[in-house]
């Protein structure tokens, strides 16, 4: 049985080679995230499940405006990915859900703002195979912004930590790159895809993490002063693979005059990673999975809505949580820094004062060996279950 998948496998491979081997090199690594000039309509197919997409938040395509000279606050925000099921426990592996939160010291108010999938992780991650065996993808991703910050819930097994203090027209001006950003940036992309660990990077994820960053980077260039005494690490969920092959968009690897052999090993593929299928199914097609990625170093991968074939390579997929520093300060920081607090919870203001200890475990969580990575293939951010309220895009 498994020399029959050696060979199939092996003239899969042979017919990818031949077919894009000469288009490669034409690629820019890492491959550039597609913007769109507008959010699409979402096919009725695509369901959230139990909890909609941001169920009470802002009217769709608006953001909070603020008075120009207002005060406002600018939080981390980390907790648990699938707190609600399983506790802190994916927090002891660090796999961890990012958001932001805005406090306005003039007015009282408060809101937490998080981008995350319109449809829950796993169809963002994998397709679901129709049964006319065609691909439909529900992978979009959405920002959503809300009234209030569940303090208890960001503090309990997560972080809670302010990072910087704007004005009112800053926030303003960051609102108007919010919403562009939100209707430009459609789609959610849970892999991170690089060489080997640390090294050439051909296609970075797209979610919940990234979005956080994004957002610090354009305060700061909008004259946001972060509080450099605050470490963040995030997660990231890695896969490792030779140079991926390019295979081209649905109406050319499913089209007319399609490969047939590549079309079938395509859709076997992704069969394995239904959502629908009963406990023993899922287990069995996971164990086949994971021959094909670990034993046969195959993998095939969506980005930009075109179709890649990756020749993985060990150690094939990873789980890191690595510091990111806050936009402004130098790299020689990250070497020299003083032990300085970061985060406490105020039950009377609701909100947090530094904490050494929790500086020190962060501090200890920055390096890159293997008691700060998990061999695993997890997940990112599946967090619409997490009792969050609101939207703002979608």
């Amino acid at each position: 049985m498994m020399a029959d998948t050696g060979s199939c496998c092996n003239l899969v491979c042979l017919l990818i080679m031949s077919n894009s081997f000469h288009l490669v090199s034409s690629f820019k690594w890492p491959v550039p995230y597609k913007r769109f000039s507008e959010r699409p309509p979402t096919n009725p197919y695509c369901q959230a499940g139990l909890i909609g997409f941001c169920p009470t938040g802002e009217v769709p395509d608006t953001m909070p405006k603020f008075h120009l000279e207002d005060r406002v606050e600018v939080w981390a925000l980390k907790a648990p990915v699938w707190e609600f099921k399983f506790g802190d426990l994916l927090e002891k592996f660090h796999i961890m859900h990012d958001a932001m939160a805005f406090n306005n010291l003039d007015t009282g108010q408060n809101y937490t703002m998080e981008w995350y999938e319109l449809f829950q992780l796993f169809n963002c991650t994998f397709p679901h195979l129709l049964e006319n065996d065609t691909l439909l993808w529900c992978n979009q991703g959405a920002a959503c912004i809300y009234d209030g910050v569940d303090d208890l819930h960001w503090s309990q097994n997560g972080t809670l930590v302010k990072v910087a203090e704007i004005t009112g027209d800053i926030f303003n001006q960051f609102a108007m790159w919010a919403l562009n950003d939100n209707k430009t940036g459609i789609y959610y992309e849970t892999w991170t895809v690089e060489e080997e660990p640390g090294g050439k990077m051909w296609f970075d994820s797209y979610d919940c993490a990234s979005f956080v960053l994004r957002a610090f980077d354009k305060l700061y260039g909008l004259g946001a002063k972060f509080n450099h005494s605050v470490h963040l690490n995030y997660t990231r969920i890695h896969l490792y693979s030779h140079e991926p092959q390019y295979l081209g968009n649905a109406s050319v690897v499913f089209g007319p005059g399609a490969n047939k052999t590549l079309v079938k090993d395509i859709d076997q593929f992704y069969a394995k990673f239904q959502s629908h299928q009963s406990m023993k199914e899922l287990i069995e097609h996971l164990i086949e999975a994971y021959e094909e990625i670990f034993k046969d170093g195959k993998f095939y991968f969506f980005y930009n809505f075109e179709y890649w074939f990756l020749p993985m390579k060990s150690p094939y997929m990873k789980i890191t949580f690595n510091e990111v520093p806050l936009p402004g300060r130098s790299e020689t920081d990250l070497f020299q820094r003083e032990k300085k607090p970061v985060s406490h919870y105020d039950d009377k203001t609701g909100l947090s004062h530094v904490n050494s200890k929790q500086v020190l475990q962060e501090s200890l969580s920055v390096s890159n060996d293997d008691k700060n990575t998990l061999h695993f293939k997890g997940s990112d951010d599946d967090k619409d279950t997490l009792h969050f309220k609101g939207s703002d895009g979608h």
